[in-house]
């Protein structure tokens, strides 16, 4: 079975994640794609909302997915959450994360090196664009326009309507009416 993982914190989970998952499913001939949420994850504060709660939601939303499936983890690079994956699928933002030094290192390795031992470690790499920053074109994955113009910050910033119903409806992003 060929099974891709993207990483996100799906703060909430929106049109865009659903369509860029469903496109590298299509794509890379997948059979299941893993949505999973870190913990704790690089680059962000804890979240909007208890990752528990956004587990909920992500549940809701695969059981209309078969291909589909949500967990969290407790890694936090994205070379180790795609361990064991054939295809990791991300944006276009996460992918320059991934090429960014300060993400990397400890008392024990130089940032550098150890950026590139993690990105030697990852499987097929499917791309999402997103306006204002470019892809490489071996990477990237072809998916709608309007995808590269949404993001969960957008929608919980006044477009509810990016996100996918079972975060609208949850009350956790936007007060119920």
């Amino acid at each position: 079975m060929r099974t891709g993982v993207q990483p996100g914190s799906f703060d909430p989970p929106t049109l865009a994640h659903l369509a860029i998952a469903h496109a590298a499913l299509r794509h890379h001939r997948l059979d299941r794609v893993i949505w999973t949420v870190s913990r704790r994850p690089l680059g962000k504060d804890d979240g909007r909302t208890d990752v528990d709660d956004r587990l909920t939601v992500l549940h809701s939303v695969v059981a209309d997915h078969r291909w589909l499936a949500a967990e969290a983890t407790d890694a936090r690079l994205v070379a180790d959450i795609a361990d064991g994956y054939d295809v990791v699928i991300m944006g276009a933002d996460k992918w320059h994360q991934l090429h960014d030094p300060t993400f990397y290192g400890g008392p024990e390795a130089e940032p550098a090196a150890a950026m590139d031992r993690a990105l030697e470690r990852l499987p097929i790499c499917a791309v999402a664009p997103r306006d204002g920053l470019t892809v490489p074109p071996e990477v990237e994955l072809s998916v709608p326009r309007w995808v590269a113009r949404q993001s969960s910050s957008d929608a919980v910033a006044g477009a509810p309507w990016m996100a996918l119903s079972a975060a609208r409806h949850s009350g956790l992003w936007w007060e119920i009416r």
